[in-house]
Formats: C-alpha cells, sequence, structure tokens
C-alpha cells in the first residue's frame, strides 16, 4: 500500500515552483469552479492550491476548500506519476457543500488521470 499522508514532498511550497507551472503548463482542465494547470516534473506528484480572497471572500471558507482539495489529492496521489499540479479555485465553490466539492475535484483528477494514460 502507498503512503497516504500529504508531506511537504507533496507540496508546492515556493513562488518559483508555482511560477514554473504557470509558465509551462502541459495540462490545463477546468470546471466551472475550478481550474487545474498540471506540468510534468522529475519528482514525486506535487500540489499547490490557489484560493483568492477575492473569489472566497471568508476565511474560513477558504481554508474549507484548501483542506478538501488537499485531502482529495492525498487519498488519490498514488495514481499520478510525476506531475506538478496547481488547482485555482474559481467564484461559486464556496457556495457548494463538501460533497461536491469533492465530486468537482474529483471529475478533474479523473480526466488529467485519463489525459496522463493515453500519453503513455
Amino acid at each position: 500500500m502507498a503512503r497516504q499522508g500529504f508531506s511537504k514532498a507533496s507540496r508546492l511550497l515556493s513562488p518559483s515552483q508555482y511560477s514554473k507551472v504557470f509558465q509551462k503548463a502541459d495540462y490545463k482542465l477546468s470546471t466551472s469552479a475550478l481550474l487545474m494547470l498540471g506540468s510534468k516534473s522529475t519528482l514525486s506528484p506535487r500540489l499547490g492550491i490557489v484560493v483568492a480572497k477575492k473569489n472566497v471572500k471568508s476565511a474560513v471558507q477558504r481554508n474549507r476548500l484548501k483542506r478538501i482539495i488537499r485531502e482529495s489529492f492525498r487519498l488519490r496521489q498514488e495514481d499520478f506519476d510525476t506531475i506538478d499540479l496547481v488547482v485555482l479555485v474559481r467564484q461559486g465553490l464556496d457556495k457548494m457543500n463538501n460533497h461536491d466539492v469533492f465530486i468537482q475535484i474529483n471529475k478533474l483528477f479523473d480526466e488529467l488521470i485519463n489525459k496522463l494514460n493515453r500519453i503513455k
């Protein structure tokens, strides 16, 4: 069984790591409330989350959305090879309940996995 943690090695930490994904996004997937950018990497799968105060006013809601996205990634990270992901939250996601947010993020993860498997 693969590890299920979400350590620092599983996160994008510095602005330079984020900007590499923004500048060279190999994958771009979106729903009405989320945008996911992915870039090939040589390291294990890593995740970065951007929840702008402009899109989600309440700090409680921003933190709730980040927790849900992190948990979804943590449960599915063994499905990804070596990729850096940045998930950007758009307006409206904070109005959804936790179950609907999980559905939205898992829909994007499924699309990304399908794209990655087609390339192999």
